[in-house]
């Protein structure tokens, strides 16, 4: 079963995922604007798409940039 909120298929082919590529690709800083944004865009359109799943997704944007 896919999980479209922790590791969607989609995002984890070829043998690294998606986030750790994107990660490596920016600045610190850039990073955790990434981060932030998609924390932001899931949260804004959780009532116009997928409800507590984009809210899921923000959350874990959110747990990534606490971590950090």
């Amino acid at each position: 079963m896919s999980d479209n909120v922790n590791h969607p298929e989609h995002y984890t082919s070829g043998g690294i995922e998606c986030i750790d590529a994107i990660q490596a690709a920016l600045t610190p800083e850039e990073y955790r604007g990434f981060l932030k944004g998609n924390v932001i865009k899931y949260t804004w359109r959780e009532r116009l798409k997928a409800g507590v799943e984009s809210l899921q997704k923000a959350e874990w944007y959110l747990k990534r940039l606490i971590a950090l």
